[in-house]
Protein backbone atom coordinates (compact mmCIF):
# COMPACT_ATOMS: atom_id res chain seq x y z
CA UNK A 1 0.00 0.00 0.00
CA UNK A 2 1.21 3.50 -1.14
CA UNK A 3 1.05 6.20 1.25
CA UNK A 4 1.59 8.47 -1.91
CA UNK A 5 0.18 9.14 -5.00
CA UNK A 6 2.25 7.47 -7.63
CA UNK A 7 0.67 8.11 -11.55
CA UNK A 8 1.53 6.37 -14.58
CA UNK A 9 0.45 7.61 -18.17
CA UNK A 10 -1.54 4.46 -18.90
CA UNK A 11 -3.19 5.11 -22.73
CA UNK A 12 -2.08 8.20 -24.47
CA UNK A 13 -4.63 9.42 -27.02
CA UNK A 14 -2.98 8.76 -30.53
CA UNK A 15 -0.86 5.06 -29.81
CA UNK A 16 -1.41 2.18 -31.33
CA UNK A 17 -3.40 3.76 -34.49
CA UNK A 18 -6.63 5.20 -31.98
CA UNK A 19 -7.23 8.88 -32.25
CA UNK A 20 -8.40 8.78 -28.51
CA UNK A 21 -8.69 6.44 -25.50
CA UNK A 22 -11.49 7.43 -23.52
CA UNK A 23 -14.23 5.52 -21.52
CA UNK A 24 -12.05 3.80 -18.27
CA UNK A 25 -13.44 0.84 -16.51
CA UNK A 26 -10.82 -0.89 -14.06
CA UNK A 27 -11.74 -3.98 -11.66
CA UNK A 28 -9.19 -6.32 -9.93
CA UNK A 29 -9.33 -10.24 -11.03
CA UNK A 30 -9.48 -12.81 -7.87
CA UNK A 31 -6.03 -13.51 -8.07
CA UNK A 32 -5.52 -9.94 -7.97
CA UNK A 33 -4.39 -8.70 -11.80
CA UNK A 34 -5.68 -5.53 -12.54
CA UNK A 35 -7.77 -5.19 -15.93
CA UNK A 36 -7.64 -1.69 -16.94
CA UNK A 37 -10.23 -1.43 -20.32
CA UNK A 38 -11.27 1.08 -22.35
CA UNK A 39 -11.97 2.30 -25.41
CA UNK A 40 -10.09 2.51 -28.42
CA UNK A 41 -11.80 5.43 -31.18
CA UNK A 42 -9.83 5.18 -34.16
CA UNK A 43 -10.91 8.42 -36.43
CA UNK A 44 -12.33 11.04 -33.80
CA UNK A 45 -12.79 11.41 -30.05
CA UNK A 46 -16.51 11.67 -30.99
CA UNK A 47 -18.62 9.00 -29.51
CA UNK A 48 -19.77 7.40 -31.95
CA UNK A 49 -17.74 5.71 -35.00
CA UNK A 50 -15.09 3.15 -35.38
CA UNK A 51 -14.61 2.16 -31.78
CA UNK A 52 -12.84 -1.19 -30.35
CA UNK A 53 -12.22 -2.13 -26.77
CA UNK A 54 -9.18 -2.71 -25.53
CA UNK A 55 -7.68 -3.76 -22.51
CA UNK A 56 -4.12 -3.48 -20.34
CA UNK A 57 -3.18 -5.64 -17.51
CA UNK A 58 -0.88 -5.62 -14.45
CA UNK A 59 0.07 -8.49 -11.66
CA UNK A 60 1.85 -6.28 -9.24
CA UNK A 61 -0.81 -3.98 -8.04
CA UNK A 62 -0.78 -1.76 -10.67
CA UNK A 63 2.70 -0.48 -10.69
CA UNK A 64 3.56 -1.80 -14.33
CA UNK A 65 1.45 -2.83 -17.21
CA UNK A 66 1.45 -5.17 -19.73
CA UNK A 67 1.19 -4.08 -23.76
CA UNK A 68 -2.05 -2.92 -25.34
CA UNK A 69 -4.81 -5.74 -25.92
CA UNK A 70 -7.45 -6.10 -28.25
CA UNK A 71 -10.79 -7.40 -26.61
CA UNK A 72 -13.17 -6.68 -29.74
CA UNK A 73 -12.45 -4.90 -33.05
CA UNK A 74 -15.65 -2.93 -33.86
CA UNK A 75 -15.34 -3.49 -37.60
CA UNK A 76 -16.39 0.08 -38.64
CA UNK A 77 -19.15 0.07 -35.79
CA UNK A 78 -19.47 1.85 -31.94
CA UNK A 79 -18.54 -1.09 -29.45
CA UNK A 80 -18.15 0.89 -26.33
CA UNK A 81 -19.67 1.20 -22.73
CA UNK A 82 -17.25 -1.44 -20.60
CA UNK A 83 -18.73 -1.97 -17.56
CA UNK A 84 -16.94 -5.27 -15.96
CA UNK A 85 -18.22 -6.74 -13.42
CA UNK A 86 -15.84 -9.99 -11.28
CA UNK A 87 -17.64 -13.54 -10.14
CA UNK A 88 -16.23 -13.90 -6.39
CA UNK A 89 -17.47 -17.15 -7.13
CA UNK A 90 -16.12 -18.77 -10.30
CA UNK A 91 -13.53 -15.75 -10.64
CA UNK A 92 -15.56 -15.11 -14.36
CA UNK A 93 -15.02 -11.61 -15.35
CA UNK A 94 -18.41 -10.56 -17.48
CA UNK A 95 -18.16 -7.84 -19.42
CA UNK A 96 -21.20 -6.18 -20.87
CA UNK A 97 -20.96 -3.66 -23.98
CA UNK A 98 -23.10 -2.13 -26.27
CA UNK A 99 -23.06 -1.52 -30.15
CA UNK A 100 -23.86 1.38 -31.86
CA UNK A 101 -25.75 2.13 -28.41
CA UNK A 102 -29.26 0.07 -29.61
CA UNK A 103 -27.39 -3.76 -28.96
CA UNK A 104 -26.11 -5.15 -25.84
CA UNK A 105 -23.45 -7.68 -25.60
CA UNK A 106 -21.69 -9.99 -23.15
CA UNK A 107 -18.38 -11.49 -23.46
CA UNK A 108 -16.49 -12.94 -20.95
CA UNK A 109 -12.79 -14.28 -19.90
CA UNK A 110 -11.85 -17.02 -17.88
CA UNK A 111 -8.25 -16.28 -17.99
CA UNK A 112 -8.06 -13.04 -16.06
CA UNK A 113 -8.28 -11.24 -18.82
CA UNK A 114 -5.91 -13.35 -21.10
CA UNK A 115 -8.61 -14.43 -24.04
CA UNK A 116 -12.00 -13.10 -24.12
CA UNK A 117 -15.44 -15.21 -25.75
CA UNK A 118 -16.99 -14.14 -28.92
CA UNK A 119 -19.76 -11.37 -27.81
CA UNK A 120 -23.21 -13.23 -27.32
CA UNK A 121 -25.95 -10.77 -27.72
CA UNK A 122 -28.40 -10.13 -25.37
CA UNK A 123 -30.44 -7.47 -26.22
CA UNK A 124 -33.53 -9.10 -25.76
CA UNK A 125 -33.27 -10.11 -22.16
CA UNK A 126 -32.31 -6.61 -21.23
CA UNK A 127 -33.99 -3.99 -23.27
CA UNK A 128 -37.41 -3.00 -23.28
CA UNK A 129 -39.26 -3.15 -26.65
CA UNK A 130 -39.94 0.61 -26.36
CA UNK A 131 -36.44 2.20 -25.87
CA UNK A 132 -34.61 3.12 -28.74
CA UNK A 133 -30.69 4.38 -27.10
CA UNK A 134 -29.01 2.42 -24.65
CA UNK A 135 -25.64 2.29 -23.02
CA UNK A 136 -24.12 -0.34 -20.45
CA UNK A 137 -22.16 1.14 -17.48
CA UNK A 138 -19.50 2.72 -17.81
CA UNK A 139 -16.88 1.92 -15.28
CA UNK A 140 -17.85 -1.08 -13.13
CA UNK A 141 -20.71 -3.48 -11.95
CA UNK A 142 -20.79 -5.14 -8.82
CA UNK A 143 -21.37 -8.45 -7.05
CA UNK A 144 -23.83 -8.17 -4.27
CA UNK A 145 -23.92 -10.79 -0.68
CA UNK A 146 -26.31 -12.27 -2.21
CA UNK A 147 -24.47 -13.34 -5.06
CA UNK A 148 -26.59 -11.33 -7.97
CA UNK A 149 -24.55 -9.43 -10.93
CA UNK A 150 -25.71 -5.87 -11.28
CA UNK A 151 -24.72 -3.99 -13.66
CA UNK A 152 -25.59 -0.15 -13.97
CA UNK A 153 -26.94 0.96 -17.50
CA UNK A 154 -29.17 3.62 -18.94
CA UNK A 155 -31.37 4.63 -21.64
CA UNK A 156 -33.91 6.35 -23.84
CA UNK A 157 -37.22 6.14 -24.99
CA UNK A 158 -38.91 7.64 -27.78
CA UNK A 159 -41.29 9.83 -26.08
CA UNK A 160 -38.75 11.29 -23.92
CA UNK A 161 -38.69 15.20 -23.83
CA UNK A 162 -35.49 16.63 -25.33
CA UNK A 163 -33.45 13.36 -25.66
CA UNK A 164 -33.65 12.53 -21.70
CA UNK A 165 -32.99 9.42 -20.01
CA UNK A 166 -33.00 7.08 -17.26
CA UNK A 167 -30.74 4.99 -15.23
CA UNK A 168 -31.44 1.25 -15.13
CA UNK A 169 -30.07 -1.85 -14.24
CA UNK A 170 -29.39 -5.15 -15.35
CA UNK A 171 -28.57 -7.77 -13.47
CA UNK A 172 -28.28 -11.93 -13.29
CA UNK A 173 -28.92 -14.59 -10.33
CA UNK A 174 -27.47 -17.46 -11.88
CA UNK A 175 -23.52 -16.37 -11.82
CA UNK A 176 -23.73 -14.70 -15.30
CA UNK A 177 -25.68 -17.72 -17.64
CA UNK A 178 -28.97 -15.53 -17.94
CA UNK A 179 -29.32 -11.64 -17.52
CA UNK A 180 -32.91 -9.36 -17.16
CA UNK A 181 -33.95 -6.11 -16.40
CA UNK A 182 -33.96 -5.11 -12.72
CA UNK A 183 -35.63 -1.74 -11.52
CA UNK A 184 -35.17 1.96 -13.70
CA UNK A 185 -34.98 4.98 -12.04
CA UNK A 186 -36.45 8.35 -12.24
CA UNK A 187 -35.67 10.81 -15.69
CA UNK A 188 -32.99 12.90 -16.02
CA UNK A 189 -30.44 10.90 -15.02
CA UNK A 190 -28.13 8.31 -16.65
CA UNK A 191 -24.07 7.07 -16.86
CA UNK A 192 -24.01 5.37 -12.77
CA UNK A 193 -22.59 2.83 -10.89
CA UNK A 194 -23.52 1.71 -7.68
CA UNK A 195 -22.33 -0.12 -4.33
CA UNK A 196 -23.84 -2.11 -1.57
CA UNK A 197 -24.39 -1.05 1.82
CA UNK A 198 -24.80 -4.57 3.14
CA UNK A 199 -24.91 -3.29 6.95
CA UNK A 200 -28.13 -1.89 6.21
CA UNK A 201 -29.48 -4.16 3.06
CA UNK A 202 -29.60 -1.55 0.81
CA UNK A 203 -28.40 -1.01 -2.91
CA UNK A 204 -26.59 2.90 -3.59
CA UNK A 205 -27.04 4.43 -6.51
CA UNK A 206 -24.72 7.22 -7.92
CA UNK A 207 -25.74 8.82 -11.13
CA UNK A 208 -25.29 11.72 -13.33
CA UNK A 209 -27.62 14.30 -13.20
CA UNK A 210 -29.36 16.59 -16.09
CA UNK A 211 -31.53 18.13 -13.31
CA UNK A 212 -29.90 21.53 -14.15
CA UNK A 213 -28.36 21.67 -10.88
CA UNK A 214 -25.06 20.23 -10.91
CA UNK A 215 -24.84 17.70 -8.50
CA UNK A 216 -24.77 14.28 -8.43
CA UNK A 217 -28.44 12.43 -8.23
CA UNK A 218 -28.58 9.32 -5.82
CA UNK A 219 -30.98 6.27 -4.73
CA UNK A 220 -31.10 3.81 -2.86
CA UNK A 221 -32.72 -0.46 -3.40
CA UNK A 222 -33.81 -1.99 -0.76
CA UNK A 223 -34.22 -5.46 -2.41
CA UNK A 224 -31.24 -5.87 -4.58
CA UNK A 225 -32.15 -3.14 -7.56
CA UNK A 226 -35.55 -4.76 -8.19
CA UNK A 227 -36.69 -1.39 -7.29
CA UNK A 228 -35.30 2.20 -6.12
CA UNK A 229 -36.07 5.14 -4.14
CA UNK A 230 -36.94 8.33 -5.64
CA UNK A 231 -33.74 10.09 -7.31
CA UNK A 232 -32.55 12.84 -4.84
CA UNK A 233 -29.50 15.42 -5.11
CA UNK A 234 -26.69 15.37 -3.27
CA UNK A 235 -25.70 18.81 -2.30
CA UNK A 236 -21.95 17.82 -1.48
CA UNK A 237 -21.33 16.16 -4.69
CA UNK A 238 -20.69 18.79 -7.20
CA UNK A 239 -20.34 17.71 -10.78
CA UNK A 240 -20.77 19.40 -14.46
CA UNK A 241 -22.72 16.51 -15.63
CA UNK A 242 -20.35 13.77 -16.09
CA UNK A 243 -19.82 10.41 -15.22
CA UNK A 244 -18.41 9.47 -11.91
CA UNK A 245 -17.04 6.23 -9.45
CA UNK A 246 -17.91 4.57 -6.73
CA UNK A 247 -16.36 1.61 -5.04
CA UNK A 248 -16.72 0.41 -1.68
CA UNK A 249 -12.96 0.14 0.16
CA UNK A 250 -13.96 -1.45 3.66
CA UNK A 251 -16.54 -2.82 5.71
CA UNK A 252 -17.36 -2.85 9.26
CA UNK A 253 -17.28 -7.07 9.58
CA UNK A 254 -13.91 -7.81 7.36
CA UNK A 255 -12.27 -4.31 7.98
CA UNK A 256 -12.33 -1.96 10.73
CA UNK A 257 -15.31 0.29 9.59
CA UNK A 258 -17.02 1.27 6.55
CA UNK A 259 -15.68 2.92 4.11
CA UNK A 260 -16.83 4.04 0.26
CA UNK A 261 -14.69 5.76 -2.25
CA UNK A 262 -16.39 8.51 -4.78
CA UNK A 263 -14.50 10.16 -7.43
CA UNK A 264 -15.58 13.14 -9.93
CA UNK A 265 -14.07 16.61 -11.56
CA UNK A 266 -15.55 18.02 -8.23
CA UNK A 267 -16.54 21.64 -10.32
CA UNK A 268 -19.22 22.85 -12.66
CA UNK A 269 -16.60 22.29 -15.50
CA UNK A 270 -14.73 19.20 -16.38
CA UNK A 271 -11.95 19.51 -13.98
CA UNK A 272 -10.41 19.19 -10.18
CA UNK A 273 -10.45 15.31 -10.46
CA UNK A 274 -10.86 14.73 -7.06
CA UNK A 275 -11.58 11.42 -4.50
CA UNK A 276 -13.61 11.23 -1.81
CA UNK A 277 -14.54 9.18 1.77
CA UNK A 278 -17.49 8.38 3.10
CA UNK A 279 -17.55 6.77 6.59
CA UNK A 280 -21.87 6.56 6.84
CA UNK A 281 -22.99 4.68 4.17
CA UNK A 282 -22.85 7.32 1.16
CA UNK A 283 -24.93 10.03 2.72
CA UNK A 284 -21.93 12.29 3.84
CA UNK A 285 -18.49 12.66 2.22
CA UNK A 286 -15.23 14.07 3.17
CA UNK A 287 -14.00 17.29 1.29
CA UNK A 288 -11.13 14.68 -0.63
CA UNK A 289 -7.80 14.88 -1.76
CA UNK A 290 -7.52 16.62 -5.50
CA UNK A 291 -5.73 14.56 -8.04
CA UNK A 292 -5.05 16.65 -11.43
CA UNK A 293 -6.27 20.36 -11.03
CA UNK A 294 -6.64 20.68 -15.15
CA UNK A 295 -9.29 19.24 -17.49
CA UNK A 296 -10.64 15.93 -16.33
CA UNK A 297 -13.82 13.72 -16.66
CA UNK A 298 -14.59 10.07 -17.19
CA UNK A 299 -13.04 7.94 -14.33
CA UNK A 300 -12.76 4.38 -12.56
CA UNK A 301 -12.21 3.34 -8.81
CA UNK A 302 -10.65 0.02 -7.92
CA UNK A 303 -9.12 -1.27 -4.46
CA UNK A 304 -5.84 -3.35 -5.35
CA UNK A 305 -5.70 -6.75 -3.30
CA UNK A 306 -3.04 -5.25 -1.19
CA UNK A 307 -5.65 -2.16 -0.51
CA UNK A 308 -4.26 0.49 -2.47
CA UNK A 309 -6.44 2.69 -3.98
CA UNK A 310 -6.21 2.49 -7.72
CA UNK A 311 -8.53 5.68 -10.16
CA UNK A 312 -8.21 5.24 -13.78
CA UNK A 313 -9.35 8.54 -15.16
CA UNK A 314 -9.36 10.97 -18.03
CA UNK A 315 -6.78 13.94 -17.91
CA UNK A 316 -4.97 16.65 -20.37
CA UNK A 317 -3.35 20.20 -20.20
CA UNK A 318 -5.61 21.39 -22.86
CA UNK A 319 -8.46 18.79 -22.64
CA UNK A 320 -9.52 16.24 -20.66
CA UNK A 321 -9.38 13.32 -23.53
CA UNK A 322 -5.46 13.41 -24.06
CA UNK A 323 -4.57 10.38 -21.90
CA UNK A 324 -6.30 7.86 -19.12
CA UNK A 325 -3.81 7.89 -15.90
CA UNK A 326 -3.85 5.55 -13.60
CA UNK A 327 -3.06 7.00 -10.03
CA UNK A 328 -1.98 4.99 -7.50
CA UNK A 329 -2.51 5.99 -3.56
CA UNK A 330 -2.82 5.13 0.28
CA UNK A 331 -5.95 5.88 2.39
CA UNK A 332 -3.29 7.48 4.27
CA UNK A 333 -2.87 10.07 1.43
CA UNK A 334 -6.43 10.39 0.71
CA UNK A 335 -7.38 11.60 4.53
CA UNK A 336 -4.03 13.38 4.89
CA UNK A 337 -2.98 10.95 8.01
CA UNK A 338 -6.49 10.62 9.95
CA UNK A 339 -7.86 7.71 8.75
CA UNK A 340 -5.78 4.60 8.51
CA UNK A 341 -6.73 0.97 7.78
CA UNK A 342 -6.42 -1.16 11.12
CA UNK A 343 -5.68 -4.92 9.85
Amino acid sequence: MTAKVSETSLFVSGENGYHTLRIPALVASNKGTLLAICEGRRNSFHDDGDIDLVVKRSFDQGQSWGEMQLIWHGDEETSGNPCPVVDRDTGIIWLPFCRNSERVFMTSSRDDGATWSAPEEITASVMAPSWNWYATGPGHGIQLESGRLLIPCDHREPDMPNRTSRSHVICSDDQGATWKLGGTLDLDTNECEAVECPAEGTVYMSMRSFHGSKRRACARSADGGDTWSEVELDEALVEPVCQASIVRFSDGVRHDRSRVLFSNPASESRERMTVRVSYDECRSWTAGKLLHQGPSAYSSLCVAHDMTICCLYERGVEGPFEELCLARFGLEWLTDGVDCLEV
